[in-house]
């Protein structure tokens, strides 16, 4: 009872979603203010759901600083909502809506256009029969106006012909015999026979709805839909807005041929930038069509497309460029490049998964992003004209020379009393920009600044509207490691990497408390220092946790992301090992109760750490962890992340050969299984695409045979991240019982 107090507790936090600016409003006083509408997301667990709410607030400035920002009234529950947008004049918002019928019959899908006052245009989209279901994922969807605020932009499901059997009896037709209607020919809509059971591929893990996109655009005066044509037949599109002159759509269309691979978390799928005119239906590309490329944003002066770029296939997340297409010269160049490795107090390169909706300063010259830079998080404005880059939230800055970009550029990263954490930008317009703020031990909080003037950015001063006290009973640091000449990477010598360790307060426990080991997956991810519930709880239960962002962590450089593939098992491991000997040996922790909790490439390092190193650790829990590649790269929708892992190539048409198999499971937890002796907590969600349940079940009978003691949960309805409400405080409350039952606590 105790544990779930302190999990319902810290799982109230909210977390912030979005945030969007209304326009200026001039006092008669001549003082400019604006209202600023943000989202967030709050766990319910009586409700066993994620729910979202709503909070406006004041914001009062003269154009380079923040006079007064304050909150204007409460908040409120946002029902049913799939996708919103405000209009550029700010003065008109549209809802995408589910509802369900009157009859309980199927979700319906309703465009809904809101006035100042009051609701405009409610479009049933469901009743239009013109596509199938409206995209509201972060992959493909979008919700875009025309710049005339006359019609809107979105993704949708291509619309599927009904099938019925070959045997399918149909009444005749009044006025005619059955004879007579097997002469007719078939109506248009007719179902098609033979097609009931015709396999459709999907985009994989979380996007298992997602087959066969289409951009769909609504008339909002005559309230019909089109399906646009002319999008090429090998690319599924999304990520669309409106061309400057409202004249065409450009969009990124990812290529599906030979088949579909995973998409989500995978920047590196082959696609490109593309318009189409919508008078003609011709089809042009705008980027090259060798790499990967997502995430365009038009300038506000609507000349510039910004958008990132990986290289295709390779690791799943790398160091992206940052490229620029000049809408009007039809030139493109590169803003900033991969940065091999980060030098300490350089900029690290961009490792964001999507540049903001709104990322643009108001001189059309400079934009924002937030990027992983070691273990934190910090926003950084970007001079697309110079590539000189300079923080926002890390202190004072300069520019210094030196980093491989297309101009001399960076920064001076941290002054001793910078904040530490990690930060995100929800929002930028008129130069007010919004983000939130958050570290280990402080739930997120909402800030608001004014962007300075170009070169003059250093000076920027955050205002805090929406504060949450730091919770008690938990202190943190970041240590900095560096491998024994014996593990250095041959080709990427000298990489050094990272830790998070958070400490329990004062008290008993905390004199000498037991360590908690958390790997994160990926492996090309990275924990930033900011607010986790997971590590939160289990440090004020009394737990130690050491976060580990071993060499292949995002934020270090390409060269660290290169260092890994091939080097899967060892490197990492080794890594792992090293961060937990070192913090055993120099703090006062309990070298007989240490335990590991780690998921998907965190759960295959934590099943390889205590099969390699089995007098370490006493507990351990895995969720949905990789235990065989051999076995799992013919079921899981990304084969190439085995092959690419592994050091070996991907093509699709290739197959494994016997050295390689043999490859796969030399480099598995699996090889080790013989040597486990920890007791092994297995969390798997029925829904996995990415890393299939079948892989637990595996290890799960390899352990019961050898008689470790294990224990299987099976989350229903739950995919590879177990992020239902539900499966997710479950989940919790059986890693604490199964570290306080093992580690004697």
């Amino acid at each position: 009872e105790e544990v779930a107090g302190l999990y319902q507790e810290l799982s109230q936090h909210p977390g912030l979603s979005a945030a969007c600016l209304g326009p200026d409003v001039t006092t008669q006083y001549g003082g400019k203010y604006c209202s600023l509408y943000t989202e967030w997301s709050q766990r319910d667990l009586a409700r066993a759901e994620s729910v979202k709410f709503c909070r406006q607030y004041l914001v009062f400035h003269d154009g380079t600083s923040i006079v007064y920002a304050g909150p204007a009234g409460t908040c409120c529950e946002i029902k049913d909502e799939l996708l919103s947008r405000e209009s550029p004049g700010g003065l008109l918002k549209a809802v995408l809506r589910k509802a369900i019928g009157k009859e309980k019959e199927k979700e319906k899908q309703f465009l809904e256009v809101w006035g100042q006052n009051r609701k405009v245009k409610s479009i049933d989209l469901t009743a239009l029969d013109k596509h199938g279901s409206v995209y509201d994922d972060d992959q493909f969807g979008c919700l875009a106006w025309s710049h005339s605020e006359t019609h809107l932009l979105y993704v949708a499901e291509k619309k599927r012909p009904k099938a019925e059997s070959f045997f399918q009896s149909k009444a005749p037709e009044l006025g005619g015999s059955a004879d007579e209607d097997l002469g007719r020919p078939e109506k248009p809509d007719a179902p098609v026979k033979g097609e009931q059971f015709v396999y459709h591929e999907d985009w994989g893990e979380a996007l298992s709805t997602r087959s066969v996109p289409v951009l769909c655009v609504l008339d909002i005066e005559g309230s019909s839909v089109s399906v646009l044509e002319g999008v090429p037949e090998h690319v599924s599109p999304g990520q669309a807005f409106w061309s400057p002159d409202d004249t065409g759509v450009v969009f990124v269309g990812w290529w599906h041929e030979p088949f579909r691979l995973g998409l989500r978390h995978c920047t590196n799928r082959r696609s490109a930038l593309f318009y189409v005119d919508l008078t003609g239906g011709k089809c042009e590309l705008l980027s090259e069509d060798t790499r990967a490329v997502w995430s365009p944003r038009l300038s506000p002066d609507r000349c510039r497309i910004a958008y990132l770029e990986n290289s295709a296939l390779g690791p799943h997340q790398q160091c992206s460029r940052l490229r620029m297409y000049d809408w009007y010269t039809k030139h493109t160049r590169t803003v900033l490049e991969a940065v091999p490795r980060q030098a300490w107090g350089t900029f690290p390169g961009v490792y964001c998964s999507a540049l903001p909706a709104l990322c643009w300063a108001a001189d059309s010259r400079r934009l924002v992003l937030d990027t992983a830079q070691r273990s934190q998080q910090d926003v950084f404005v970007v001079d697309t004209q110079t590539g000189t880059v300079t923080s926002l939230t890390a202190g004072e800055c300069r520019a210094v020379p030196g980093l491989g970009l297309v101009m001399p550029a960076g920064l001076t990263l941290s002054s001793p009393d910078a904040p530490q954490g990690s930060w995100s930008v929800l929002t930028i317009d008129r130069d007010l920009l919004v983000a939130g703020f958050s570290t280990p031990s402080c739930p997120p909080t909402l800030k608001v600044a004014v962007l300075p003037g170009a070169g003059q950015e250093a000076q920027v001063r955050w205002v805090c509207l929406q504060d949450a006290p730091p919770v008690p009973g938990i202190s943190w640091g970041i240590r900095t490691l560096q491998p024994p000449p014996e593990q250095e990477h041959p080709q990427y010598g000298g990489l050094d990497f990272e830790a998070i360790l958070l400490r329990p307060g004062k008290g008993p426990a905390a004199q000498k408390p037991p360590l908690v080991v958390m790997p994160h997956g990926g492996p090309h991810t990275v924990f930033s220092a900011g607010w986790m519930l997971y590590p939160a709880v289990l440090c004020r239960m009394g737990f130690a946790v050491l976060l580990v962002n071993y060499r292949g962590s995002l934020g270090f450089g390409q060269d660290s992301v290169n260092s890994l593939p091939g080097n899967v098992g060892t490197q990492d491991v080794q890594d792992v090992q090293l961060c937990v000997e070192r913090v055993l040996q120099e703090e006062p922790l309990d070298s007989g109760r240490v335990a590991l909790v780690g998921g998907s490439h965190g759960g295959f390092l934590a099943c390889h750490l205590i099969g390699q190193f089995p007098d370490t650790y006493h507990a351990c829990v895995v969720r949905n962890p990789v235990v065989n590649i051999a076995s799992m790269v013919t079921a899981t929708d990304i084969p190439d992340w085995c092959l690419t892992e592994m050091g070996l190539p991907y093509a699709p048409d290739a197959l494994p050969d016997p050295a390689q198999w043999t490859e796969m499971l030399q480099k598995s937890p699996m090889r080790y299984v013989d040597r486990v002796r920890a007791p092994v907590l297995l969390m798997l969600g029925e829904d996995d695409r990415r890393v299939p349940p079948k892989q637990g079940l595996e290890y799960y009978r390899a352990l019961k045979a050898r008689g470790v003691p294990t224990r299987l949960l099976w989350y229903p309805g739950n995919n590879h991240s177990l992020a239902g409400v539900e499966a997710e405080a479950d989940g919790f409350m059986n890693i604490a019982l199964w570290l306080l039952k093992h580690l004697r606590c």
